[in-house]
């Protein structure tokens, strides 16, 4: 647990790692908060999984439809 309050309901917030990223998560409104270049990690971090799904198999054509990466984190 972390000493940090939930911006939306002042609920303590609970400190999660994802893919190595440590995120705040409210337990209460089930707010999810990111400090500052969690973002910018996580959306690195997806170009570059693309980058290697499409370098493995450059003829490959990706899925028109593909899980979501914050669906994937948050799952």
């Amino acid at each position: 647990m972390t000493d940090k309050l939930c911006p939306a309901c002042h609920a303590p917030l609970q400190a999660t790692e994802r893919r190595g990223i440590e995120i705040d998560v409210c337990p209460t409104c089930r707010g999810v908060w990111l400090d500052r270049g969690e973002l910018d990690k996580l959306l690195n971090r997806e170009a570059a999984s693309t980058r290697r799904r499409t370098a493995a198999d450059p003829g490959a054509e990706l899925p028109r439809r593909r899980r979501s990466t914050w669906r994937d984190l948050f799952d």
